[in-house]
């Protein structure tokens, strides 16, 4: 509960770790770039052994943070197709790379030592055309033919070296603090030139292989949309997205415009839009069954067949390892499972000790929805907590709900919140389907409402379907145009 607290408490500062790992055709030969027909391994990269060693640690911890891998022959070659076209104007034209499309709704590409590329299917269902897809991959490429990730490593060691040297010598003085600052300046300002140079080699790439050279800034401008459409919308994990570590300033913007002139103005390039398109097109978006459905308010999990709702103004955000939702007053709500005997009391648990801060005398059983349950107050680090453990279906669900120590509010929501929890029916699990990308044609007389109209299963439809097809405020449709939607069918 002290965990869930601090969280809490850091929940309205922008999370950044590190995602940008660079540890990380028309008619071209694709044998080499042909996706796998199993799991991606790194046991058979024969090149560049000392670096694919490296890789052999990551790749797996890749897979289990960005669930694993998504399956889609279509796609990857659609994928292979780019990073051929790049490789022939690559410094080195000989790398055998392997792809991986990871099955994860967040926007990210990477790349690992020994050519492993990872482009998450978020990112897939944000870009418009091949020269955007070509500009995120020859960036990572960049970091790679560059040795960012190694260099990283080495300034990254020589600033924790010296981080303990100036604590040793100097303790906690104000020359120590000064030093210490000094130093993190120091390594965010090579990480924004690490960036700055992988733009201006991967917009090089994308002109010498023959697409538009502005993709680059387009696809810029795109990330900021879907930044500022996440930040009200909530979405998943930011800290796993592609800006996390990809500063993206107007400056930026600018700068890779400036490259891309080096090969002539806007509309020199292809961008194989329709082929990329075609790729795309069924892709997986958001959440997968295997962890449930957020739809508006509510999540569903078809394959556990459990439901429960937040009140409006909350935000529910979806993970492999807990659903968890923000909301005014910083209130926040924790929904997961535990594995417990069928013969233990729901009491007894938990009293059992992970509650900490726990009022003994709050602790008493319910009945919720048909369901037994025990509901129960703790508070701790100025936070209050609101427990409910709920016994369902042959499993055990938990819904933590927490409030500053002064809210008003903390009663009457997870009152509300544990008052939805349910079982899904038989039909309403049937119901349950993934929502896609579908791309189709403007008819005559649709205009950008209408066809966001035909989106299910997303909020703010309208400001998602321009972000999805990279509208800006200007911008409109036209009979004719491909444009991507997201429905369940």
């Amino acid at each position: 509960m002290k965990r869930l607290a601090r969280a809490i408490a850091l929940a309205s500062l922008a999370a950044v770790l590190a995602a940008c790992q660079s540890i990380m055709p028309d008619r071209v030969e694709e044998s080499g770039f042909q996706p796998s027909d199993r799991p991606v391994t790194v046991d058979n990269v024969t090149a560049n052994s000392k670096l694919a060693e490296l890789a052999r640690a990551q790749h797996p911890r890749i897979l289990a943070t960005y669930g694993g891998e998504y399956s889609d022959p279509k796609l990857e070659r659609m994928v292979a197709k780019v990073v051929g076209s790049l490789t022939t104007v690559s410094a080195n034209p000989t790398q055998t790379y392997r792809i991986t499309i990871l099955n994860s709704p967040n926007v990210n590409a990477f790349a690992l030592p020994g050519g492993y590329l990872y482009i998450t299917r978020g990112l897939l269902a944000l870009a418009n055309d091949s020269a955007e897809l070509a500009a995120v991959i020859a960036h990572e490429m960049g970091h790679v033919t560059a040795n960012h990730g190694l260099a990283r490593q080495k300034l990254e060691a020589e600033e924790g070296l010296a981080t303990k040297v100036v604590s040793d010598v100097l303790g906690d003085s104000p020359t120590a603090r000064a030093a210490l600052i000094r130093n993190k300046l120091k390594l965010a300002q090579f990480s924004r030139n690490q960036e700055l140079e992988a733009d201006a080699i991967g917009i090089k790439s994308v002109g010498e292989a023959g697409y538009d050279p502005y993709a680059a800034s387009r696809f810029l401008q795109s990330m900021s949309a879907y930044t500022d459409f996440r930040s009200v919308s909530g979405a998943t994990d930011p800290s796993l997205d592609f800006l996390a570590t990809h500063p993206n300033t107007p400056q930026r913007i600018e700068l890779a415009q400036r490259h891309a002139r080096a090969f002539g103005p806007p509309g020199v390039g292809t961008r194989d839009r329709d082929s990329y398109l075609a790729g795309i097109d069924g892709i997986l978006y958001g959440d997968t069954p295997e962890e449930g459905y957020v739809r508006g308010n509510t999540f569903l999990h078809p394959k556990l067949g459990v439901a429960f709702s937040v009140p409006d103004g909350f935000i529910i955000d979806n993970s492999a390892s807990a659903v968890t939702a923000t909301g005014p007053g910083n209130m926040a709500i924790r929904f997961d499972g535990v594995s417990l005997d069928q013969n233990r009391a729901l009491t007894d648990y938990v009293r059992s000790g992970w509650v900490a801060g726990l009022d003994d005398a709050s602790v008493h059983p319910e009945t919720i929805n048909g369901n037994e349950a025990v509901v129960a107050k703790a508070s701790a680090d100025g936070w209050r907590f609101d427990i409910a453990v709920i016994r369902a279906g042959g499993q055990v669900y938990r819904l933590l709900t927490a409030a500053p120590a002064a809210s008003t509010t903390l009663d009457p929501v997870a009152r509300s919140v544990s008052g939805t929890f349910r079982l899904l029916s038989a039909q309403e699990k049937a119901a349950l389907k993934p929502l896609r990308v579908r791309v189709v044609a403007v008819r005559a007389g649709q205009t950008m409402g209408t066809l966001a109209a035909q989106m299910t299963g997303v909020d703010r439809k309208l400001d998602l379907f321009k972000v999805l097809n990279a509208i800006g405020p200007a911008g409109n449709v036209s009979a004719g145009d491909k444009v991507k939607i997201v429905t369940d069918r």
